[in-house]
């Protein structure tokens, strides 16, 4: 048996890949906990701050389609390596901006380059596991990939006081070639699936499909509103809110960010666990994605009360929207193997997609009504797709 072979190598492989999960949900967290700072010195208010860190979700979108195709024509770690390394030189143009326009250029480099960092490592395990197991190991490779989220709370916050913002996305570029070695030491070279003589625009095509196949179709619908929250709540709104409106120093809103975002890390890994127990998926995700449109809307409507009930909605929320790695899982049970890269990249679009569109519309949402209305805003959009998600499930099952 070789180094390459076996359950450990295998380990090794998924958390190097992983990281750069971590390293995608870093980048794009940290304009919460700097978002003053980020406004004063590139000369913007709330909305055009939103706008331009909505560039990052409108390139990572984007480039879903190309990674899908990529993955399967080419291999996994080549594009993984390839991906980390533009992350990099975003991050490395972010921090050395010196208006909102190279701000802008930074974001969307970087978006481009995170736009495999979930993909990759679900691709990978979807080639290699089998379906059965795939729900447990796609709830690790979420929680490998939102300790990013904990690094952009409480450890930002104190670096982003003492160093300022820059800094911030300085570490962001350290980070990526650690992500850069480790994968080019650990990852095997998987041969693609598919034969290269296949057109690139047909396998676009391919990717196009997937997002409107009757099996798929439920799963694109609640993916436009699962990590759009997420980012919107955790990566923008949430520090305006608990430093504007709560009153809450810099380092205060990180350390209550950071307990909120402990769920974030623990929730994939426990609905991959309850999966593997109870096998309902559809009724987790489901009941996960409405406990946390609930939590939002409370958590908005909870401006008078202390800072422990925002810890407490936070904590709520974060259970709840941690069940879309079993999102993943459900593409897995639908696609065969060779279809893995460009079915979850078909998926993996409206992720981002929403992230992009809702958090663009957030901005004028944020800027009539607050923080707290851009909150409301994201819980009201997560319940809407979710009903969307059980009526379109029960059509597709009625059909069959």
């Amino acid at each position: 048996m070789s180094r390459r072979d076996g359950t450990a190598w295998f380990v090794l492989a998924l958390l190097a890949l992983a990281l750069g999960h971590t390293l995608s949900n870093l980048v794009r967290t940290i304009p919460a906990i700097a978002a003053d700072l980020l406004q004063r010195d590139l000369g913007v208010d709330a909305q055009g701050l939103a706008w331009l860190t909505g560039a990052y979700f409108l390139a990572f979108t984007l480039c879903q389609i190309p990674v899908g195709v990529a993955l399967d024509r080419f291999g996994i770690r080549p594009v993984s390596l390839a991906l980390i390394g533009t992350v990099c030189a975003g991050a490395l143009l972010s921090a050395l901006a010196p208006g909102g326009w190279g701000f802008l250029a930074g974001q969307v480099v970087m978006g481009a380059g995170c736009s495999g960092m979930l993909v990759t490592p679900m691709a990978y395990a979807g080639k290699v596991l089998a379906p059965a197991k795939f729900g447990l190991w796609s709830g690790m490779i979420q929680t490998v990939g939102n300790l990013g989220m904990l690094l952009s709370a409480s450890p930002a916050a104190w670096l982003i006081e003492a160093e300022g913002w820059r800094a911030a996305f300085l570490a962001a570029a350290a980070l990526a070639v650690l992500a850069f070695l480790l994968v080019r030491a650990l990852v095997p070279v998987l041969p693609p699936e598919e034969a290269p003589r296949r057109t690139i625009p047909a396998e676009t095509r391919d990717v196009l499909r997937y997002l409107l196949a009757p099996a798929l179709l439920p799963l694109v619908v609640i993916s436009f509103a699962s990590f759009a929250p997420v980012i919107g709540v955790r990566g923008l709104w949430g520090g305006p809110w608990l430093m504007e409106v709560k009153g809450l120093p810099r380092v205060e809103a990180g350390n209550l960010l950071l307990l909120g975002t402990l769920t974030l890390i623990v929730g994939p890994a426990l609905s991959g666990v309850l999966d593997r127990r109870f096998g309902r998926r559809v009724a987790l995700i489901a009941g996960g994605h409405l406990l946390a449109a609930g939590a939002l809307a409370a958590m908005a409507a909870g401006g008078a009360l202390p800072a422990w009930w925002d810890l407490l909605m936070l904590v709520a929320f974060g259970l709840g929207i941690t069940a879309q790695p079993l999102i993943f899982a459900l593409v897995r049970d639908a696609v065969p193997a060779g279809e893995v890269g460009k079915a979850m990249a078909g998926v993996n679009l409206s992720f981002f997609a929403g992230a992009a569109l809702l958090q663009a519309a957030s901005g004028p949402v944020a800027a009539w009504g607050g923080p707290g209305a851009a909150i409301l805003f994201y819980g009201a959009a997560t319940a809407f797709c979710t009903l969307g998600f059980l009526v379109l499930r029960a059509r597709a099952m009625s059909r069959a």
